[in-house]
């Protein structure tokens, strides 16, 4: 099922950890919605580099979140986050690009230099930017 032009139902629910460990990884019908909203904002980045982005990680069930270590109130249960990379563009800067864009998000976090964490509201969004390697913990900004 195609959530926009470029973005399916599957490329944002996939999981090798569900797929592991026997999870049920299904939105239910709230979150395929923010699924979609979610989509529509990663089609914004991808005309924003021009070239297409690749999901790591999309909607997480409970289950799957917890199974992979996430954060308790992480938005990847709403459906409201996605872990990206973009052939060709280091993760440092697809966030400086997406921060310098104007694309609206909530989130946005480069996480170990291996990808970035583009995470929406439900609420007003905070814009909130920030960085985590191993060992620092968050920081506040683009490092």
């Amino acid at each position: 099922m195609n959530l926009t032009d470029h973005f399916t139902l599957d490329e944002l629910t996939i999981s090798e950890t569900a797929a592991r460990q026997n999870i049920d990884n299904t939105p239910s019908p709230e979150v395929l919605a923010n699924l979609k909203r979610l989509a529509a904002t990663l089609e914004d980045v991808r005309a924003l580099v021009g070239k297409p982005i690749v999901v790591s990680s999309g909607y997480r069930s409970p289950a799957v979140n917890k199974a992979v270590g996430g954060s308790v109130s992480s938005a990847h249960m709403t459906g409201l986050a996605a872990d990206i990379n973009c052939p060709g563009i280091k993760p440092a800067a697809l966030a400086k690009l997406i921060k310098a864009s104007g694309i609206v998000f909530d989130q946005l976090i480069l996480e170990y230099d291996r990808w970035v964490h583009i995470g929406l509201s439900a609420k007003a969004p905070r814009g909130q930017l920030l960085t985590i390697r191993a060992g620092t913990g968050y920081m506040q900004g683009l490092v």
